[in-house]
């Protein structure tokens, strides 16, 4: 168009009303056009409810869809139906006929806008209809609840006509000041976008009836001015007061609503990207241009005013894209382009391929000269056109391109946010939430299963595959897993490329699940190489992942976000494509056993928990798969689930399965037990341990929540130091039902209490066995003569009230919480002299006979050079140091001792008393440090008496 067909009205120069009336004559054209397109993709029920809205607005008629009651806010300004509108009435119901309205009643109903996608290059059979409902600013509580209620039943009645709508109610002047109740588009993000959502209110929606926008008639170049502007036009009478109604200006928008509008699409974009995408690249260009931004709505007016009506090019996609365009061309972002082109082609979804004289629209023609722009061949249309058909590596190539879009996008609005400084315009969190949120979808870390499809293809589900293990030839002597295209047999995988490669095949298999790459109607065909996988094993994997990460997965919440993730369903599958006794199966050997224990199974102890692999959905919806194998496979995997458990009574759901082909169903449950055992102690107020056996070997759990310890021991003796081992306060110890099952620790261990000491003792012919578990359950330990249950007991219940009785006197007599003191419980463990102790029986404290006079040994330990102790020794009362006689003091000790005795016949010596302050100063420590002591001075003393 030339330039004389542009309008510049100017107030100083006086505006003609005539000029006015052009200007809104021309936005009227265009709304016809636009209004067309729309009415031209809507079957003739959709089409029906379009013409009628107005009427339905205008009058209040009980015959008529949307009637609540005849107080219900009625008069739609300047509308009256025409023929056609009442054409449409009739035949919705017959005996409606309209009564024009006389004299000048008011009409709260100030006017009607469609929004959204109709009358756009994008329009869809599914597209819905968003009307904005302008109405006046007097309207009284009750009146609104009745206007809402018309809406609510006129949506019901466009859904029998076949078209989803939805009304939302504008009040002008509140709008104008930010303020608003409710969304107001089904694609809405609230209310922190008021100017990004009027600029897209401008330049896309369609005028149904009623008012029109002021800001229409009010010039680019007055914009800032727009207050005085239309003040003018109204105080002088330029336009009726009548005729329009105000919405507001564009003269500025807050650099926060950039932040706000781009939280939002990122947000949409994780889970439909290439719908996100031309929002988040407009946000884009708006946020580069802050604050002088011209955005499209005043654009698209100054293309009114200078008379650029051309339908095509003020589509609103196509000014979006031409936008967008001209930005990254500008930047020199040639792929980005490309990925918006392909985002626009793909959202438009009219495809350019195959038969067109069938369906020639008008989107069609447009979009076929965008692609002939844009040099895009046949083969690469053929390529978008057969999306639904997309399967893995299209796919991935495609998802490195969003994500990397999405994650630009976010960088940017961080980035800009901190330039800005709008961050407290804005809640910090949302960013920080929507960082998590980036991350959880889309970030590669170890253990991780990628997720490849968000929202790029409909289904990535193979008809037929094959699965095949085979030498990794890169690595040798190591093999992996591979998964091809088709079924192929065992010599013909070898000449193709595979879909995907991994070290473990549960990895591959829960990367097919989660990526919707095997479903319920694909077929497999097996290669399992050296495995022991069986179709039977293949089938029920599969069976058992598809439970434990049912798709598809719900949205994540912000309060999970928050937090960091914890699992929320874990499952463990057991001897994947591993037999444990395969060994006997191909030696055709049935074996019966009454040793069934998994863990220790058979005569031999065999282990048959070879290999573990955790499959955990966390709160984040990330998929993780890790592997276990190894002499420890079990219980570094009970380490680290432990260790992964959240606080608090919401834990995860726990699976345990197993297929291989011996023993699975057994093997399953006992690993099971084992797991909730474990749990159920972690979670309990105690830092509990649990002891498992596994074959001949011992391991300890220690649960401290977060800080789970597995402790490996070699050997009884190995477990027997460890237990031993001086403790700093109370810890339970927690058997499993089949760990030293041929030993009396077996009976002696579950019985360890708090704040008591515990003497067990076992008379085996000429010998005793003498343990003890401290007041923190570490246990003591001595194998020693026996004469009498006398001898036994009586010098170990006089040292132990000698070591109470020295704790007592250090502890402050004023404490506002007094210690309690700690019982000495006697136990014999029965029978006597059998390999094993059957059963235990609570004993009475020794009594010293008061007829028997006892040979006094006290001894004091003290520091010495570094790393050195001091002894000092007293027998009744007489003093025999180090310092005095070096490493002869045991000697001299004994000697002293056997000359004081009257029995000729040589029997133990006892130490009754011990003091440890000069180690450990006023500090306490546990009775088994006492009695480690007290083990090794009466060896050193009982070696030398034999000598004497």
């Amino acid at each position: 168009m030339t330039r004389t067909h542009e309008i510049r009205p100017d107030l100083d120069e006086g505006i003609d009303r005539k000029v006015l009336s052009q200007l809104r004559a021309r936005f009227l054209k265009l709304n016809d056009g636009r209004m067309a397109r729309a009415m031209e993709g809507l079957s003739t029920r959709q089409q029906g409810v379009l013409t009628l809205l107005p009427l339905f607005f205008h009058v209040n008629h009980p015959l008529l869809p949307g009637y609540v009651s005849g107080s219900t806010p009625a008069g739609l300004s300047n509308f009256e139906p025409d023929a056609n509108a009442l054409a449409e009435a009739q035949r919705l119901t017959r005996s409606f006929s309209y009564k024009p309205r006389h004299g000048n009643p008011p009409r709260p109903i100030h006017g009607l806008f469609l929004m959204g996608s109709l009358g756009t290059l994008a329009q869809a059979d599914q597209s819905d209809m968003d009307v904005w409902v302008c109405h006046a600013p007097d309207l009284a509580d009750n009146e609104l609840a009745e206007l809402r209620k018309k809406c609510q039943l006129l949506e019901a009645w466009a859904a029998s006509q076949g078209a989803e709508a939805h009304f939302f109610l504008i009040e002008p002047q509140r709008f104008v000041r930010g303020e608003r109740d409710t969304q107001l588009s089904s694609d809405d993000c609230g209310t922190t976008q008021h100017y990004l959502l009027l600029d897209e209110f401008y330049r896309t929606a369609i005028w149904l009836a009623g008012r029109t926008p002021i800001w229409w008639l009010v010039p680019v170049y007055e914009e800032a001015n727009y207050q005085q502007y239309t003040h003018t036009l109204l105080s002088k009478r330029f336009i009726r007061a009548d005729e329009t109604l105000d919405l507001g200006h564009l003269a500025h928008i807050p650099p926060g609503e950039f932040i706000g509008a781009g939280l939002w699409q990122l947000f949409k974009g994780i889970e439909s990207p290439y719908k996100s995408v031309l929002k988040l690249l407009l946000t884009e260009v708006y946020a580069s241009e802050h604050p002088k931004v011209q955005c499209l709505s005043l654009r698209f007016k100054q293309a009114v005013f200078a008379h650029r009506l051309d339908l095509d090019e003020l589509d609103p996609y196509i000014v979006v894209y031409r936008r967008i365009e001209e930005y990254l061309t500008a930047r020199g972002e040639p792929e980005r382009l490309e990925l918006v082109r392909r985002a626009l082609y793909l959202k438009v979804n009219r495809k350019l391929t195959g038969n067109s004289a069938r369906n020639q629209s008008w989107q069609r023609t447009l979009l076929e000269r965008l692609a002939h722009e844009w040099g895009w061949d046949q083969r690469q249309l053929a390529l978008l056109d057969s999306r639904s058909q997309w399967k893995v590596r299209q796919v991935s190539a495609e998802r490195r391109a969003l994500v990397n879009e999405l994650n630009y996008s976010y960088r940017f609005l961080t980035q800009f946010a901190r330039t800005e400084q709008t961050v407290s315009l804005i809640n910090k969190r949302d960013l920080n939430v929507l960082g998590r949120r980036l991350y959880a979808a889309f970030e590669r870390k170890a253990d991780k299963i990628e997720f490849i499809n968000p929202g790029i293809a409909p289904d990535l589900a193979e008809d037929t595959l094959t699965l095949v293990q085979s030498p990794n030839k890169k690595e040798p002597g190591q093999r992996h897993w591979g998964l091809y295209n088709g079924s192929l047999g065992a010599l013909e995988w070898e000449h193709f490329a595979p879909i995907k490669r991994s070290r473990e095949l549960l990895e591959l298999l829960t990367w097919c699940h989660r990526n919707g790459v095997i479903d319920s109607s694909t077929r497999l065909a097996l290669h399992p190489g050296d495995s022991d996988l069986s179709e039977f094993e293949l089938f029920n994997l599969l069976g058992s992942l598809q439970q434990s990460v049912a798709l598809p997965l719900s949205t994540v919440g912000e309060e999970q976000l928050l937090h960091a993730s914890v699992p929320s369903e874990v499952l463990i599958l057991v001897n994947v494509g591993v037999d444990p006794l395969k060994h006997h199966r191909d030696l055709n050997i049935l074996m019966t056993t009454e040793r069934t224990d998994s863990l220790s199974y058979a005569g031999v102890r065999e282990n048959l928990v070879l290999t573990l692999d955790q499959v955990t959905l966390n709160s984040w919806n990330e998929v993780l798969v890790s592997r276990y194998d190894g002499p420890h496979a079990l219980l570094d995997c009970l380490r680290d689930y432990l260790n992964n458990l959240p606080n608090g009574p919401q834990q995860p759901r726990l699976r345990v399965r197993c297929f291989c082909h011996n023993r699975a169903q057994f093997i399953a449950l006992r690993v099971e037990e084992i797991l909730d055992t474990a749990q159920n102690l972690l979670l309990s107020t105690l830092n509990h341990r649990y002891l498992i056996q596994v074959q001949q070997h011992y391991h300890v759990l220690e649960l401290v929540p977060g800080q789970v310890n597995h402790v490996a021991l070699a050997s009884l003796p190995a477990l027997l130091d460890y237990l031993g081992e001086t403790r700093t306060c109370y810890s339970p110890l927690q058997l499993d039902p089949m760990a030293l099952e041929d030993h009396d620790l077996a009976l002696i261990l579950p019985m360890g209490q708090p704040e008591c000491i515990q003497v067990f003792y076992r008379i085996n012919e000429a010998h005793a066995e003498l343990y003890v578990l401290d007041e923190f359950n570490a246990l003591w330990q001595q194998r020693q003569p026996y004469h009498d249950e006398q001898s036994l007991l009586v010098p170990m219940q006089r040292f132990l009230q000698s070591i109470l009785y020295r704790r007592d006197a250090l502890l402050p007599m004023d404490a506002a919480q007094p210690v309690a003191a700690l019982d000495t419980l006697y136990y014999q463990l029965l029978p006597s002299g059998t390999a094993r102790a059957r059963r235990i029986e609570p004993r009475p404290t020794p009594q010293t006979p008061v007829n028997k006079p006892f040979y006094d040994v006290q001894a004091i330990i003290g520091k010495a050079a570094p790393g050195q102790v001091q002894v000092t020794l007293y027998c009744n009362q007489r003093e025999f140091s180090e310092l005095e006689h070096g490493d002869q003091l045991f000697a001299v000790v004994a000697r002293e001792i056997v000359e004081q005795r009257r029995e000729v016949e040589r029997y133990r010596c006892y130490i009754t008393d011990l003091d440890l302050s000069g180690l450990l100063g006023d500090g306490q420590s546990s009775s088994n440090l006492y009695l480690r002591y007290k083990a090794d001075l009466e060896r050193a003393l009982n070696e030398a008496l034999e000598q004497v």
